[in-house]
């Protein structure tokens, strides 16, 4: 019995509402497309995405969301977001949601 059947059953005669949290993204979409690269360095894979022509800001806060949905670590260094292993695909996918065009380089 969860929380909320325990609150039904104390409240029965109580409507609940479920209200959903909409997704506002105050970022800046470009009509260029995001890089989205793989390089190895020092022996670790990384995903590199470059090309954004927007504010510092909004990179930082998109690299923050691709972090935390992804659960991976990385930085933001010299305009580019650097994720931590090989997740192409799922960024890719993640940034046409959002609304950005985005560009495969490499393998």
């Amino acid at each position: 019995m969860d929380l909320s059947d325990q609150l039904k059953n104390a409240f029965p005669n109580h409507e609940f509402k479920e209200e959903k949290p909409e997704e506002k993204s105050n970022i800046w979409l470009q009509e260029d497309p995001l890089l989205c690269k793989f390089e190895k360095r020092k022996g670790k894979v990384n995903t590199i995405i470059a090309g954004y022509t927007g504010a510092t800001a909004d990179f930082k806060t998109l690299a923050k969301e691709l972090k935390t949905s992804l659960g991976v670590g990385g930085s933001f260094k010299n305009d580019q977001i650097i994720i931590q292993g090989d997740y192409r695909e799922r960024i890719m996918e993640m940034l046409k949601e959002k609304g950005f065009k985005v560009k495969r380089v490499g393998g």
